[in-house]
């Protein structure tokens, strides 16, 4: 059996929670009815839909219909387009079946030209193009931030956990800083939210120290680390594998965050994260656990 051939067998039944695939605002290499042949033809069981503009959970039911066995997930993202921390549209996703909300991500405070500039961001992601093409047209609210002016967890912001936690989706930090990732996962602890994802904890605007992925681990978070933060040398794979030892399998998920033209494919991708960490002495059944079990669980109905 080849390398590739045991990689398959070894991830069967896989989710991914974190691709952004095509139709987007932004081009993308696949788009979601090929990424669930593809998934379907491997054997490994659905991916989570995440845009940063639109809720997906309408499509991800038609493209589940479309290609029976792939679990294809909803999910909606609390930026402006959907009105920010917005009760209603977490509310209305959680009817429709939405199993992912996550904080926000391109109109994060975090994420504010000032911020990227002060991180020294040599290459800027794809979207803050459009991010940049709002604001010329003077149309940007200002950017979100879950704190309030006494640096307290906003009140809409409670009132969106409390769907959260109403609907059993999944919580996820999105593109936030430091401080108010770890108020927000101790609100949702308060409030009785179960599932909490740290979104690419190693990503530049993320850069969380692992001393504090291990202390929100033990508040009950998920510590997520993402293919492309590391493919793409925003930060180096040691960096990972040390996060890993420290924070254990049992409460860290992979997911790949593919989708644009210039990296890997979303399925190669997938297999080349559990190659690298089979080739870094990481047993097959951790792999496994991060690739597979958790991501299953945590998206669980």
């Amino acid at each position: 059996m080849s390398q590739s051939e045991h990689i398959i067998r070894l991830l069967s039944g896989a989710y991914d929670l974190h691709v952004h695939v095509w139709p987007d605002l932004v081009e993308r290499s696949v788009d979601d009815v090929t990424l669930a042949h593809q998934f379907s033809t491997v054997g490994w069981r659905g991916f989570a839909l995440k845009s940063h503009y639109f809720p997906t959970v309408e499509r991800a039911k038609v493209v589940s219909a479309v290609v029976p066995g792939v679990d294809v997930i909803g999910t909606i993202a609390l930026n402006h387009t959907v009105g920010g921390f917005n009760p209603v549209a977490v509310d209305i996703a959680g009817r429709a079946g939405a199993r992912i909300v996550w904080l926000p991500t391109v109109d994060a405070s975090n994420e504010s030209p000032e911020k990227q500039k002060a991180r020294g961001a040599a290459h800027l992601p794809f979207w803050a193009r459009i991010q940049e093409e709002v604001r010329a047209q003077g149309i940007q609210p200002t950017s979100l931030s879950v704190l309030d002016e006494r640096g307290q967890v906003r009140d809409d912001v409670k009132a969106c956990l409390e769907l959260i936690r109403q609907y059993k989706m999944v919580l996820a930090t999105g593109h936030l800083a430091r401080d108010e990732i770890f108020a927000v996962v101790e609100t949702a602890r308060e409030i009785g939210v179960d599932r909490v994802i740290v979104t690419h904890a190693l990503f530049p605007s993320q850069a969380l120290s692992i001393a504090d992925q291990v202390r929100l681990a033990e508040m009950g978070a998920v510590i997520e680390h993402c293919y492309t933060t590391f493919y793409t040398s925003k930060c180096d794979w040691k960096q990972l594998f040390d996060a890993i030892h420290a924070v254990g399998p049992e409460r860290t998920l992979l997911s790949t965050d593919l989708g644009q033209k210039t990296n890997p494919g979303i399925v190669d991708g997938l297999m080349d994260y559990a190659a690298r960490l089979l080739a870094a002495s990481v047993p097959e059944a951790d792999v496994r656990k991060m690739l597979v079990d958790n991501p299953a669980r945590l998206i669980s109905l």
